[in-house]
């Protein structure tokens, strides 16, 4: 009777590496909203979608983690992970959907850069997670902290580079719409440095 209420711990891993493969997916889908003949409302429609997909497993993981009495990291570091990984495709699809809303009709360079710096960041989340999983080799993941780090200080250079160029340009309706949209984006990064910031605390915690 005991085995069958004591937790499978890698189901909260599968949670967490289901949900950064579709942020993944989002990342790459909102780079090619700068492509040559590009179905933007289409590319907003999938990433809505991947969004509604990572709400149904964060719901999942932390509904497990109310079932659940042994964890295999602490209670307050998983719910802050599924939560931080939520965040990060929440303010993509907002990014996404603003784009849409405000009919954006052509994309800005920072746009996709800032993406890029996304996509990298999230893939080094992914691999990070992987090792945290196995309980293995933290110096590799604390390399990969200090990478999200590096690129989430990109993602702040990209940020003034695009806000001094818009207004530079000086149209105010442009400036309102833009501005936004590329917080979103900047927002979606720093959400990567939290869960980078609570993945390393892990690694602490237990050395």
């Amino acid at each position: 009777m005991l085995k069958h209420l004591l937790p499978k711990e890698h189901a909260f891993f599968d949670n967490f590496e289901a949900h950064i493969a579709l942020v993944i997916r989002a990342c790459e889908i909102f780079i090619r909203f700068n492509k040559p003949g590009a179905d933007i409302a289409q590319y907003a429609k999938d990433i809505e979608d991947l969004e509604h997909q990572t709400d149904e497993i964060t719901h999942r993981c932390i509904e497990a983690l109310h079932k659940t009495f042994i964890t295999p990291i602490e209670r307050t570091d998983i719910q802050h992970l599924i939560k931080r990984l939520d965040d990060i495709i929440d303010s993509i699809d907002g990014a996404a959907s603003r784009i849409i809303l405000y009919e954006i009709r052509e994309m800005r360079p920072e746009a996709a850069e800032l993406a890029e710096v996304l996509l990298k960041s999230t893939k080094e989340i992914e691999e990070a997670l992987k090792c945290l999983r196995n309980n293995k080799n933290p110096d590799l993941i604390r390399q990969k902290c200090i990478r999200i780090y590096d690129l989430e200080n990109r993602g702040d250079e990209i940020l003034r580079s695009a806000i001094w160029r818009l207004f530079k340009e000086g149209d105010p309706i442009l400036i309102i719409k833009w501005k936004e949209i590329f917080e979103r984006l900047e927002i979606a990064v720093d959400r990567s440095e939290d869960v980078a910031n609570t993945i390393e605390g892990i690694v602490i915690s237990s050395s």
